[in-house]
């Protein structure tokens, strides 16, 4: 019987150790890193507004994190990184397209010149 309340102490113990969320440090780093690498391919809060949306949850992870607010800074953080992701892939995406739109407008150049000559 003196092994239930061992196992009791213990769950409580597991318990209260998970209530106290540790300071997010890595990922507020890489949320910064992404955001940055988000940034230096042209990703600009007033063009993409994925990016404004980062940003604004990243601030707020900011102020939880200085409030101690751990468990909130960790949820915006990861919401940010995801955000900035995604401004990064729209931002490259339409490169893409707009690179794609030059190589058909060349290639319709060379047919006309092509079809021409003949």
């Amino acid at each position: 019987m003196s092994i239930r309340p061992l196992f009791a102490a213990l769950a409580v113990l597991a318990l209260a150790g998970c209530a106290a969320d540790p300071a997010p440090n890595e990922q507020m780093r890489l949320t910064e890193q992404t955001l940055a690498q988000a940034k230096a391919v042209g990703a600009t809060a007033e063009d993409v507004p994925e990016m404004k949306l980062a940003e604004d949850k990243f601030a707020r992870a900011q102020r939880n994190m200085q409030e101690e607010s751990f468990k909130h800074a960790r949820m915006r953080a990861e919401q940010a990184e995801l955000d900035a992701r995604l401004a990064e892939a729209r931002v490259l995406t339409l490169k893409s397209q707009e690179q794609l739109n030059l190589v058909q407008t060349r290639i319709t150049r060379l047919r006309k010149q092509l079809g021409d000559a003949q």
